[in-house]
């Protein structure tokens, strides 16, 4: 639901820079390092922005994916720990077991 509200955010701050050039028709000099040219404002803000939020959008989708790698790591090292853990000489006691105890005494 999160990732849902911040691409609408995103979209709407995008419409919003259209809207915002599409009032400023003016032309606007971009000079590259060995060439320039004369673009419309809207295309240069669309441009911009799409870029900006392209670059951000591979940074996120590479720490995400990190971070589910080192996850699925960490799930592995607790299971192959817990299977070496001898079980018969445990007493697991799990969270609902806590709670109905609590639950029962009060």
């Amino acid at each position: 639901m999160k990732s849902f509200i911040a691409t609408i955010f995103v979209a709407l701050l995008f419409v919003l820079a259209l809207l915002f050039g599409a009032r400023n028709e003016q032309l606007v000099t971009i000079s590259y390092f060995v060439a320039q040219g004369e673009y419309r404002l809207p295309v240069v803000l669309g441009v911009v922005f799409l870029v900006g939020f392209l670059v951000s959008w591979i940074f996120a989708v590479y720490h995400i994916a990190k971070m589910k790698l080192v996850l699925r790591q960490a799930n592995k090292k607790i299971a192959q720990l817990e299977a070496k853990l001898p079980t018969s000489n445990l007493d697991v006691v799990t969270v609902e077991d806590q709670v109905k105890s609590k639950e029962l005494n009060a």
